[in-house]
């Protein structure tokens, strides 16, 4: 059958124009690069390190936020346990050649232990026995729910690490709301009050004061080579910072209460819980309590879990 001329002429010119945008079309892959077909996934183990606003430059993560750093993993032997008093936790911290077993002391021991519910409820402080194979033991005291555990430690002549684990406790606790503001708190008949304020990415200055009875308490005694400690966890993820005070015992000016006094530097504004271990008549008492950081523009990215409003002063 004979194609009419007229048709013949419009299917021509139609493959003219394709061959034309075709080629456009090549010309525009050159020029552009390629275009990826699908979206790149998120790559959930790698961390990025928080930038400083107004320097641009890295900090480190805060920590207790990653179970492995540098190296070195935390590896619970049972990620799972049982509620009840003096429940038995094991764990190593592995390294590059295997389990570690050499550290250097902080602070008088070589490895503390905090374990912590998620609800901040449960807090301990606890120093575990390292076997000869590098295996950590010691005991904890278990409520149902959702806990994280931190080992901050020093490995042999490296450099100081906070690393974090998740622990289930099943049962059925009736989870608590972090507390607000709170300045002042007694417990066993001590009232810890709190001074100063927390800005986030600048020093910030906290004085806690211990008194019995309404009297200062001028000789607490040492614990863990000072007159107290202090731990703050972030709310929303439990950022940890260990904090020592300014000054320690024998050095002929720090005085044994009723103030200690410490140094904080927070990563982020947000809500903190703060924890002060402090020793009297033989006996460690934890204090809880719990603080706002405002920002003062050079936080780590304005993180603000507890959406507390900081009166305008953020970044």
């Amino acid at each position: 059958m004979q194609i009419p001329s007229s048709t013949l002429a419009r299917a021509l010119a139609f493959a003219a124009g394709l061959a034309l945008v075709f080629g456009v079309a090549l010309a525009a892959g050159a020029t552009l690069g390629p275009v990826e077909t699908e979206p790149r996934g998120h790559d959930d183990t790698h961390v990025e390190p928080v930038g400083s606003p107004a320097t641009g430059s890295p900090q480190a993560v805060p920590g207790g936020l990653q179970s492995a750093q540098d190296g070195y993993r935390l590896v619970l032997a049972d990620t799972r346990l049982s509620p009840g008093a003096d429940r038995p936790v094991s764990f190593t911290i592995e390294g590059p050649e295997g389990a570690v077993t050499e550290y250097d002391v902080a602070h008088t021991k070589l490895l503390h232990l905090i374990a912590v519910r998620r609800d901040f409820e449960g807090f301990q402080h606890v120093h575990p026995t390292l076997a000869t194979d590098g295996t950590w033991a010691t005991t904890l005291d278990l409520t149902g729910g959702s806990w994280r555990v931190f080992a901050d430690f020093t490995p042999a002549g490296g450099e100081p690490l906070t690393l974090g684990a998740d622990l289930a406790v099943p049962g059925a606790a009736a989870a608590a709301d972090p507390r607000p503001e709170t300045r002042s708190v007694t417990v066993d008949g001590y009232t810890v009050t709190l001074t100063g304020d927390l800005v986030a990415g600048a020093h910030s200055e906290l004085t806690l004061t211990v008194t019995r009875d309404g009297r200062p308490v001028s000789d607490l005694q040492p614990y863990l080579g000072a007159y107290g400690h202090l731990v703050a966890l972030r709310e929303g993820d439990l950022a940890y910072l260990h904090v020592h005070p300014t000054g320690e015992p024998g050095d002929g000016v720090t005085a044994p209460g009723p103030d200690v006094t410490f140094g904080v530097e927070v990563p982020s504004r947000g809500d903190y819980q703060l924890y002060l271990d402090f020793r009297h008549d033989g006996v460690v008492r934890t204090a809880h309590l719990a603080l706002p950081a405002s920002g003062s523009g050079h936080d780590g990215g304005g993180h603000d879990d507890g959406g507390h409003d900081d009166g305008g002063h953020g970044p």
